[in-house]
């Protein structure tokens, strides 16, 4: 139990969770920890002796210097964090270094973003509403887990607002495209896992190497312009439908706190090739939630999917191709079997046909500008209880201009 008010472990963001994040302290970012409602500067607490990370939080402004220590920096800062938040005589020398959480900022330097399509029951749906009539999965899908690489410029933290895109869309029943805002605006709610301790070149990662690599989970929101996508994928997959904006949550989730979620999964059938093969087939039991303008219309269950992010893992660097700290891989939709349970507004809508009612009346089938879509989690927590994810939210404003487009918007 910690010292800290409101820090009960009821809370989910109590000692069993420590997630890490950035918040401004007299204007500045620094690198900290969240403990109830409440930050601890880490970078005051280095300074003090109270905490030692190899001076990875001394003068830092990010957690980058951290997520690249290690495994063992990773462990002896967690205890050694636990021990002061929860022993009653290191209070007052750690009180002062608490600080209200304040906006979200930005965590870590996202160096790569991947987004894997990993869900079983999303890749079934989004075939039979793309491609009517013919087979939901294409044949690599059970092979590999399928992926794109997506922009990293565009990830943002939670909260930061959400341009609607333009681009270019073929309107139903035209042969000829035309160029405007996207109309049919989308979410993914999807789990994210960002990279620590990168890889040399030319050396894949193997599937029992997952946790000297990642450090923790953040929830992500990958924005979709469906009409978009639909005009651009074929045949090289997601573009501008996708890279405008990614948002993020707050807080990374260290894997330490994340030891009472994995859960086992069935075999995978086909049997997988040996790369991908686990040592232990599991996954984390993540239970989303989907709020559109306050109203919840989903929760998505990530226990369900059928690649894990260890094999997500292997498999981007299956090529070769090295991790650097602060590469982020997100998980991909996450849908379970029922409607209810589906991670995409295309999904729940059906393509538009079947329009969602919210709490205020209102119908919707993609969204419209000004509304609100929030995405949190909860998972269990080591010894009993559940923690609590950080949120990842964003709101839609109108599509800005261009140099070839008026300032009203395109």
């Amino acid at each position: 139990m910690s010292w800290v008010p409101g820090a009960e472990d009821e809370s989910g963001f109590g000692v069993a969770h420590l997630p890490y994040g950035v918040v401004r302290v007299g204007g500045q970012p620094r690198p900290a920890v969240r403990i109830g409602d409440r930050a601890l500067d880490l970078a005051a607490a280095e300074s003090a002796g109270l905490v030692e990370a190899g001076g990875a939080f001394r003068g830092g402004t990010s957690l980058d210097r951290f997520l690249a220590a290690g495994p063992a920096v990773w462990q002896a800062t967690r205890e050694r964090l636990t021990e002061l938040l929860t022993d009653p005589g290191a209070e007052p020398r750690v009180q002062p270094m608490l600080h209200p959480l304040g906006d979200p900022v930005l965590p870590f330097t996202v160096a790569d973003y991947v987004d894997f399509y990993s869900s079983e029951q999303h890749a079934r749906n989004v075939g039979q509403i793309f491609r009517p009539g013919r087979p939901p999965l294409l044949p690599n899908w059970k092979h590999l887990p399928v992926g794109y690489h997506g922009r990293a410029g565009t990830v943002v933290v939670s909260g930061t607002p959400v341009v609607r895109p333009c681009g270019q869309r073929r309107p139903g029943g035209s042969e000829t495209p035309v160029y405007g805002p996207s109309t049919r605006l989308d979410i993914e709610a999807e789990v994210g896992f960002v990279v620590g301790v990168p890889s040399r070149p030319g050396t894949p990662v193997g599937v029992d190497r997952f946790a000297e690599h990642v450090f923790g989970v953040v929830l992500v929101n990958d924005w979709s312009a469906r009409d978009l996508q639909a005009w651009e994928y074929q045949p090289l997959g997601p573009f501008l439908g996708k890279s405008f904006a990614t948002s993020v949550g707050a807080w990374i989730t260290p894997l330490a706190a994340l030891a009472g979620a994995w859960r086992p999964l069935p075999a995978q059938d086909p049997p997988v090739l040996e790369y991908l093969r686990e040592p232990e087939h599991r996954g984390l039991d993540l239970a989303l939630t989907v709020h559109w303008n306050g109203t919840q219309v989903s929760a998505p269950p990530f226990a369900g999917m059928y690649w894990t992010p260890a094999q997500q893992l292997a498999h981007l660097t299956g090529n070769g191709a090295a991790l650097r700290t602060g590469d982020l891989y997100a998980s991909g939709t996450v849908s379970g079997a029922q409607r209810g349970q589906v991670g995409s507004f295309l999904e729940l809508t059906w393509g538009g046909a079947e329009p969602v009612r919210l709490a205020d009346g209102t119908e919707r089938t993609f969204l419209l500008d000004g509304d609100s879509v929030t995405i949190g989690a909860t998972a269990p927590a080591v010894g009993g209880g559940r923690l609590t994810l950080a949120e990842v939210s964003g709101t839609i404003r109108p599509a800005s201009g261009t140099a070839a487009v008026p300032a009203s918007g395109c």
